[in-house]
C-alpha cells in the first residue's frame, strides 16, 4: 500500500471530501494540519508550489488537491496509485 500524506485544514470542505474518499477506500493516510501553523503551511507551499489545501501526496507523487484526486478516481487511475 502506498504512503499517503494530506496537508489539510479542519474547516476546509475540500479537505473533508478528499479524506472521505480515501477513508471510503480503506486507505490510511498521514494528516498534517496547517491550521494556525504558518511554518507547516510554508513547508507545504514550498513542496507543493501551492498554498491551498488540501495538498496530497501518494508516495513521492504530488497529486495536487481534491479536484485532482477525484479526477484520478473518475479516470480509474487512483486505485493503482494507492496500491503502490
Amino acid at each position: 500500500m502506498a504512503k499517503v500524506v494530506i496537508y489539510c485544514s479542519d474547516w476546509c470542505p475540500f479537505c473533508v471530501r478528499a479524506k472521505t474518499l480515501l477513508s471510503n477506500k480503506g486507505v490510511a493516510f498521514e494528516e498534517i494540519k496547517v491550521d494556525g501553523k504558518p511554518a507547516v503551511r510554508a513547508q507545504m507551499a514550498e513542496k507543493a508550489k501551492r498554498t491551498s489545501v488540501p495538498q496530497i501526496w501518494i508516495d513521492e507523487l504530488h497529486v495536487g488537491g481534491c479536484d485532482e484526486l477525484f479526477a484520478l478516481e473518475r479516470a480509474g487511475k487512483l486505485d493503482a496509485l494507492l496500491a503502490g
